[in-house]
């Protein structure tokens, strides 16, 4: 993996997750009295570099008051979904949770602390699980996606899931949606052969990359 990645006046450091595929993204801030300017995203394969680089479908935001939970979700595979997921307003603790079977870090969880004034930016693969918890108000949390959103592929794993283990307040402190509250446990989805598989999840994760 290439570090310190710099084109055009445009800096990514581009850090290794323990979970396989997972990449942690800081970009390079300008500041001034005005404010400060930063890149999230761009098509140009030197900034991008192939670790966190894939053609983007949709582009979505969602914004949550203090307190809202969101996730464990997951696309199934096929035809999964790779992700780049910043904050673009507020602060939250996002989660990554490896949910594809025979991963040699399976149930793992990756947390990291995002807000603008650092910018960090999760690059997600194929196959992993995808939560926040908004610890500001008005926390806005942009998305982009490899694959238009289809509602029929979405799954939810229960955020509160004690075999996930998530650094959360209890469940009854949490602000959830319906489905995410009603979601079912890691353990039930694996025994009903929903979750992605790692070998599978790996390879369409590289064709999607590659045709970037």
């Amino acid at each position: 993996m290439r570090h310190g990645v710099v084109c055009e006046g445009v800096g990514m450091l581009i850090g290794a997750s323990r979970i396989p595929g997972v990449c942690m993204v800081t970009p390079e801030i300008f500041r001034d009295d005005r404010g400060h300017f930063l890149s999230t995203f761009s098509a140009d394969a030197d900034v991008m570099p192939p670790e966190i680089a894939f053609p983007v479908a949709q582009v979505s935001q969602s914004r949550s008051r203090a307190g809202v939970a969101r996730g464990i979700h997951f696309t199934t595979t096929a035809p999964g979904c790779a992700k780049l997921v910043w904050c673009s307003a507020g602060s939250a603790l996002d989660f990554v949770v490896d949910l594809r079977v025979g991963s040699p870090t399976f149930g793992q969880v990756e947390m990291v602390e995002l807000d603008p004034e650092v910018g960090r930016i999760v690059s997600m693969p194929v196959g992993v699980g995808h939560a926040y918890l908004a610890t500001a108000d008005d926390t806005v949390i942009t998305y982009l996606l490899s694959t238009v959103y289809v509602a029929a592929n979405e799954q939810s794993v229960a955020i509160s899931d004690p075999d996930v283990g998530l650094p959360l307040p209890a469940a009854q402190d949490l602000v959830l949606s319906e489905r995410d509250g009603a979601a079912h446990s890691l353990a039930w989805w694996q025994d009903s052969g929903g979750l992605p598989e790692y070998a599978e999840s790996v390879r369409l994760d590289a064709l999607l990359r590659s045709a970037g």
